[in-house]
């Protein structure tokens, strides 16, 4: 595992644009697992821009999402299936049938989510994945207690969880379920990319990088993963020991 700390926002979400883009042109057919939230919306914009200036396609790649909301048809509008048609899949070239995002209102969940599995590695499996962490250190919506060998699956929500997301709805009441692809099939991966940004992620990125490797840090298990980055600006790492990052 390695850690890279950038100055700021905006170079964090362009060195993780170009690791991406990177990706891509070495291998357009690249199996892509994508994460939501507002700290890879730089990345996505930078992408965006890249593809609008003509220097990447993603006409070739596969596309899955890591987690949906419980219960959320495709068309609400805080759904990830309309946060990622506005701020990435409907803005570039890709391929509908390539783009892959959990069903929040699946009438066999179970099933659902066997066939997301399924899928996944009827593709080859996931040569980057790029997550985010939570505030708990939950990565895709595994919460802390999350099974390191967990698969795609029906997951309640923590309560800090849906405090913060609540603004997203009515209410402010947030979903208490979500549908997340497991912490087994992110490790799985070739490569991983975990993106933090701001000093309410420091405590989180410190529990995972310098904690104990345990499930009550679910962003901990990338510490075993043969080819992870803990991508962060100085905000995020502010609570790291000296000498962490590269």
């Amino acid at each position: 595992m390695k850690v890279r700390i950038l100055p700021d926002y905006d170079a964090l979400s362009e060195t993780a644009a170009a690791i991406v883009a990177e990706r891509l042109r070495e291998k357009p057919s690249a199996v892509l697992l994508l994460p939501t939230g507002t700290t890879p919306l730089g990345m996505y914009r930078r992408l965006v821009g890249l593809h609008r200036s003509g220097d990447l396609s993603f006409a070739r790649a596969t596309f899955f999402n890591l987690d949906e909301y419980f219960g959320l048809p495709p068309e609400h509008p805080a759904s990830y299936h309309v946060y990622m048609r506005e701020n990435f899949y409907a803005l570039i070239d890709a391929d509908p049938a390539r783009v892959h995002v959990p069903r929040g209102d699946a009438p066999d969940p179970k099933a659902a989510c066997r066939r997301y599995e399924a899928a996944i590695r009827g593709a080859g499996g996931i040569d980057l994945c790029v997550l985010g962490i939570g505030r708990n250190g939950h990565i895709g919506f595994n919460e802390p207690g999350a099974p390191f060998g967990s698969r795609t699956r029906v997951v309640r929500l923590a309560e800090s969880t849906r405090r913060v997301n609540a603004a997203d709805f009515e209410a402010d009441r947030a979903p208490e379920q979500a549908i997340t692809v497991g912490l087994a099939t992110i490790c799985e991966a070739r490569e991983v990319l975990l993106l933090a940004s701001g000093a309410n992620k420091a405590g989180a990125v410190a529990a995972a990088v310098e904690g104990e490797v345990a499930e009550s840090v679910p962003a901990s298990v990338l510490r075993r993963h043969p080819k992870g980055t803990f991508l962060l600006d100085e905000d995020a790492g502010s609570d790291l020991g000296s000498g962490v990052a590269d």
